[in-house]
């Protein structure tokens, strides 16, 4: 019993080819074998063949045929429903590897300057056509962020750099260049007999770094009026009159302004950038950096 067993486990399977059940549904569908080959772009002995074979591995007669009609039997009436399933199948397959798109986590650090930008737009954007990521945001300090990514605890961030800051040139994708402006009320009035009254980030900070060095170039006298990491704190405090903050001119929060004054020193310019741990990366971080170079402009469109 054990060795008939052996002996049945080792017969081997019987696989129907699609190209044969194509064929022979076109046939079916027809009731001619020269029109199914016109359709299918064959000769009419390749489609005998096909069914031919077909037949041969199912052990039935599938058609019918004679000089002037093709008709179908039994079972070939009974083959084509499953025959239509089985191309289905295999046409599904297809559309579900090539729409399922890259997988995986990517762990995404954004400058807080993005906080009040229209990022989610772009991160909306993007997790509707790469389903199959999972996106895990994290929103914080520029300084932060780089010392995050440096200790693996996130995959990819979009953060400021000044430009003359080359320490992660290497593994950094400049998304964009932007002007560093002096940021407040419409209606703040400045008295240059006084201290600028700075509205800064933590330390450490690029934007607070740089006010102070060009504040301390000039010659001109300042003090801390409101330190807040959060762009919402800053705002506020700007929102009330209570100073200047430093700030990309791209991205001004609603509600406030560039002070242009000869009072206060140029602050120059700094750059954005895209930075990953190494220089090879997974293909679910690639989407996501080229989905931002591509789609760059979204964080710094006005409503």
């Amino acid at each position: 019993m054990t060795a008939e067993r052996d002996s049945q486990s080792m017969v081997a399977p019987r696989d129907l080819e699609l190209p044969w059940l194509r064929t022979f549904l076109q046939v079916a569908d027809l009731l001619s074998f020269s029109a199914a080959a016109r359709r299918l772009g064959l000769s009419q002995s390749a489609v005998s063949q096909h069914i031919r074979r077909l037949e041969q591995t199912l052990g039935v007669r599938l058609l019918v045929r004679d000089t002037h009609s093709v008709t179908l039997t039994a079972e070939g009436e009974s083959l084509t429903g499953v025959a239509r399933s089985m191309l289905e199948l295999n046409d599904d397959a297809f559309r579900s590897v090539e729409s399922a798109g890259p997988r995986g986590r990517v762990r995404f650090g954004v400058s807080e300057d993005f906080a009040l930008s229209r990022l989610p737009d772009l991160l909306r954007r993007f997790r509707s056509g790469h389903p199959g990521i999972d996106l895990e945001l994290t929103v914080g300090l520029s300084e932060q962020l780089h010392r995050r990514l440096r200790a693996r605890e996130l995959d990819l961030v979009l953060v400021k750099r000044s430009p003359d800051n080359s320490s992660d040139a290497g593994g950094a994708r400049l998304v964009f260049t932007d002007t560093l402006v002096w940021v407040g009320s419409g209606d703040l009035v400045l008295d240059h007999r006084e201290p600028v009254p700075l509205i800064v980030y933590p330390p450490p900070s690029v934007t607070r770094d740089r006010a102070v060095l060009v504040l301390e170039r000039a010659d001109r006298g300042y003090r801390t009026v409101c330190t807040s990491g959060s762009l919402s704190g800053l705002r506020a405090a700007a929102l009330a009159g209570l100073g200047v903050m430093p700030f990309s001119r791209s991205l001004i929060p609603a509600g406030l302004v560039e002070i242009d004054t000869p009072d206060l020193p140029r602050l120059g310019s700094t750059d954005f950038v895209l930075i990953t741990r190494r220089r090879t990366v997974p293909a679910a971080t690639r989407a996501l950096i080229d989905a931002v170079l591509v789609d760059h402009r979204t964080l710094y469109e006005r409503s």
